[in-house]
């Protein structure tokens, strides 16, 4: 059976959604896509396994039940992706198709609980019963086709599948405007952040606002990039949105990230990530895209807050984001957390009680860097962001201050970091130099003359100087040019004359 690559399966996903272009919107489709895929996928991986195990123990059926009971994901009788693709010609897909995820869900006791239970293919956002049926059994058909056999037989890495959720889930970020951010941040901004924050192995890793994962598991892939395949770390994150936490959840598995813990809730309101004693976990690493400025945070919870995490201040009821930086600030182990968080440039400079908290964290000694990111890199938004590095352990109190912000390969709606980028940022930040016109260290006395004002221009000057004119230099050339136009004019006048047409 010959391998596919991962431009084909990329290409053959994508195309399955033609399904429910032009009848459905991406922001609502592409949940079923994406479940489809790991339904697809699972089912192929089970009937590659029944294959292997009816010939090694000779068709003996207990047997082979008895082993794939042991599979990672167990599959009850009627609810393989097959199941539902032989009975797609009969009214009742969506219902069937549900009936056949809950089943899994059931089957596979904690491992996937609930996660399923915020996405039906039953709804009536996929027009009346026929269309729906129609719909459906188009999509069945669409992952039915040899192009897409996901056995792993055929795609042998299981980065293969991964790599095509990611692919998908990134497209569907780049035609869902607004609404992208919540559920995926650009993949060169995970790569800058997972590379700057320096995972170790045996670290535990958070993002307390995860959308899809993408972030998270890019930090756990520098642990295997950096000790040579080794995935001694433990992944954890909360997410909000339920749908959401799904492909998340979902997106591990395609990974092979089985050490996870990804929470749904709140995670200002409700913080599921505790201890046995009810107190917040803490991490080596913690990083996260939360939304920017989000309004109705929980700002009316915050003062009584039983964790402590806003003790610095409350922030403003409109603007969360020092909601999320005070939450993550206060799950970082003592020694070793180090925390990158992407946040809008008003986080820098805005007063009131943001300026508070901003002044409190940076006497605290935890703010190690300011790198100013691009405008337009970030789905849904325009807007230049702003990375922070904060340290619970540093060896002086000094603040790197980067200004990235014109360094990026031009996009026609999305601006792009280049590896070249990311290796100057990273290399910049880990020398701890100033670097003319990009880079400054600034000391705590600095911070405090501009009143704890972390604005970038502040402290990196990229001002170009125009070059100084030489007037004496310009009024020869302009006597030079005078004189070839006296000549050429002369040399006209000539040729006109001879011509009849003379004064």
């Amino acid at each position: 059976m010959p391998t596919i690559n991962q431009d084909e399966i990329n290409k053959t996903v994508w195309s399955a959604c033609d399904t429910f272009r032009g009848t459905v919107d991406p922001s609502i489709y592409k949940d079923f896509i994406l479940t489809m895929l790991f339904l697809k996928y699972i089912s192929d991986v089970r009937q590659d396994k029944v294959e292997e195990l009816t010939t090694q123990f000779a068709g003996n059926t207990d047997m082979v039940d008895a082993m794939l009971a042991s599979q990672s994901f167990k599959i009850p009788a009627g609810s393989t992706f097959w199941d539902l693709y032989e009975a797609r010609f009969e009214a009742g897909n969506g219902s069937r198709i549900d009936q056949a995820l809950h089943a899994i869900e059931e089957e596979n006791g904690t491992k996937l609980k609930g996660v399923f239970q915020d996405i039906s293919f039953n709804t009536d956002k996929l027009g009346d019963e026929k269309q729906k049926n129609d719909i459906l059994r188009h999509l069945l058909e669409d992952f039915g086709k040899p192009t897409l056999n996901l056995r792993p037989s055929r795609v042998g890495s299981l980065d293969v599948i991964g790599n095509a959720y990611e692919y998908l889930i990134k497209h569907f970020a780049a035609g869902s405007g607004k609404s992208a951010g919540e559920f995926y941040t650009p993949p060169e901004v995970s790569d800058l952040l997972s590379i700057i924050l320096e995972p170790q192995q045996g670290d535990s890793i958070c993002d307390p606002a995860c959308g899809s994962g993408s972030l998270l598991m890019k930090c756990g892939k520098q642990v295997q990039k950096n000790f040579g395949g080794s995935k001694q770390y433990a992944l954890f994150g909360q997410e909000a949105i339920g749908s959401t936490w799904s492909l998340a959840k979902m997106n591990m598995f395609l990974h092979g990230e089985d050490n996870h813990r990804i929470e749904w809730g709140d995670t200002i309101r409700n913080p599921k990530l505790q201890d046995s004693n009810g107190g917040l976990l803490h991490f080596d690493v913690v990083t996260a895209n939360p939304p920017f400025s989000l309004d109705k945070w929980g700002h009316e919870d915050a003062e009584s807050d039983h964790f402590g995490r806003f003790r610095r201040g409350v922030p403003p009821k409109t603007k969360g984001d020092y909601a999320f930086i005070s939450h993550m600030i206060e799950t970082l182990k003592p020694e070793t957390g180090r925390m990158g968080v992407v946040v809008p440039h008003g986080v820098l400079f805005r007063a009131s009680s943001e300026g508070k908290i901003r002044q409190q964290l940076i006497e605290e000694n935890l703010l190690d860097a300011v790198i100013g990111l691009p405008e337009k890199l970030f789905f849904g938004t325009g807007i230049p962001a702003a990375i922070l590095i904060f340290k619970k352990k540093k060896d002086t109190n000094d603040v790197m201050f980067i200004d990235a912000s014109r360094e990026f390969k031009s996009g026609k709606n999305q601006n792009v970091l280049t590896a070249e980028n990311i290796d100057k940022i990273v290399k910049t930040y880990r020398s701890g130099d100033n670097v003319d016109k990009y880079a400054y260290v600034a000391t705590l006395d600095e911070i405090r003359e501009n009143d704890y004002n972390l604005n970038i221009p502040r402290y990196v000057d990229t001002f170009e100087e125009e070059a100084e004119i030489d007037l004496m230099a310009v009024r020869s050339e302009r006597l030079a040019l005078q004189t070839e136009l006296a000549d050429l004019e002369a040399e006209m006048a000539a040729y006109l004359e001879e011509l009849g047409y003379g004064a």
